[in-house]
């Protein structure tokens, strides 16, 4: 499909496509929908291995982050950056601020902060060329790594999965197959082993692995393909999407779908697979916005019991589109999605939509300067 049609049958807005050839930048941002407010979302850095593999994830990506600012009540709309690149080769200063130039042209249509293989160090280069990124080093004003926020919402989200699963929130006894020994896995992990359950977890990257042992190292590893055929009450994918496809969906023996990774569903009717199976998906972009909550009160001074306490509202919204799904005897994601478009088409009816401004406030916080 040609990029404007697939915009289009998506709901985007705007899709820019940059290239700096002096740093060997090529980066895409997509803003999908602006209704609720300027688009926030982070940026990622991935090998793809062409510009419609690219195309495609920053596409599904930023409409995720719409659905995601609008199920979480935030005044945010969606977004997304990639940058094709190998992170382990390819990051430099010179890309960050070139990328930073490419987000302050958007005038603040855009705001970008961490997302897979974008480190705070990464965000601090991009804050030299812009104000419009949020996930800024604590010293600078900003509220740092998001990750440890996003897996608490997660967890939040599980524990309410539990709660309706087995009529008890607590995780103790359980057993989680977790896919993903990242930044926010290890959190993730972290948090579900400290409340009693048994990990077993798979990543592609050896390295993470052996952080993931250093901060769980009662976890089992099992191999990257199978994870899926783990037996456990919980499969928490923390990778990248896609992974409940054809291929992996008849494999599951769990009871309850619930991660940080974006876009899990392959398709839709992939949650009516699981449905079906009687297995409870608690959907992504509600449970792992948590740490999109983090970086949004950058806006208005962060403190981490501010964040926290946003967070910790994950567990009742959760338990009410569950609510709302066996209500109207639909799927929890049609549910989430439900909600979040009943939001937007409220506020679209009063005729709001962001149109940008020349920089955002965020109390207490200067754009870095290269003597900072």
């Amino acid at each position: 499909m040609p990029t404007l049609e697939k915009m289009y049958s998506m709901g985007h807005e705007e899709v820019v496509f940059y290239a700096d050839p002096s740093c060997n930048l090529k980066a895409i941002v997509a803003i999908h929908n602006t209704i609720l407010g300027p688009a926030l979302g982070g940026t990622r850095m991935w090998p793809y291995k062409t510009e419609d593999e690219a195309l495609e994830d920053v596409l599904r990506l930023s409409k995720g982050m719409t659905y995601k600012a609008s199920v979480s009540g935030l005044n945010l709309g969606g977004g997304k950056a990639v940058i094709i690149g190998d992170p382990e080769k390819d990051k430099s200063e010179a890309l960050f601020r070139s990328f930073g130039r490419l987000v302050e042209s958007l005038n603040g249509r855009y705001i970008t902060a961490e997302d897979v293989n974008i480190k705070v160090e990464d965000i601090e280069h991009i804050f030299t060329e812009t104000n419009n990124v949020c996930g800024v080093a604590i010293p600078h004003g900003g509220s740092g790594n998001p990750a440890p926020y996003t897996a608490l919402g997660v967890f939040k989200g599980i524990e309410a999965s539990c709660l309706k699963i087995f009529g008890d929130r607590s995780l103790k006894g359980k057993v989680v197959a977790l896919q993903g020994a990242g930044f926010v896995g290890r959190h993730l992990g972290e948090l579900i082993a400290q409340a009693g359950a048994k990990v077993f977890v798979s990543d592609i990257n050896e390295k993470n692995i052996k952080l993931f042992l250093e901060m769980i190292p009662s976890a089992e590893v099992v191999g990257v393909d199978a994870i899926y055929g783990v037996k456990c009450d919980i499969y928490a994918p923390c990778a990248l999407g896609a992974t409940i496809n054809d291929k992996t969906v008849e494999q599951l023996k769990c009871k309850i779908v619930a991660g940080a990774a974006n876009n899990q569903l392959a398709e839709p009717r992939h949650g009516d697979i699981l449905r079906s199976r009687g297995i409870l998906y608690a959907p992504d972009y509600l449970i792992n916005a948590g740490g999109l909550m983090n970086v949004s009160i950058e806006f208005e001074g962060w403190s981490d019991s501010k964040a926290r306490r946003m967070v910790d509202t994950i567990y009742d919204t959760t338990l009410e589109i569950f609510r709302i799904a066996d209500k109207n005897n639909i799927t929890t994601y049609k549910a989430a999605d439900m909600w979040a478009e009943n939001r937007i088409e409220s506020i679209r009816r009063i005729g709001s939509r962001y149109m940008g401004v020349s920089q955002h406030r965020f109390p207490g916080r200067k754009r870095r300067n290269l003597n900072s």
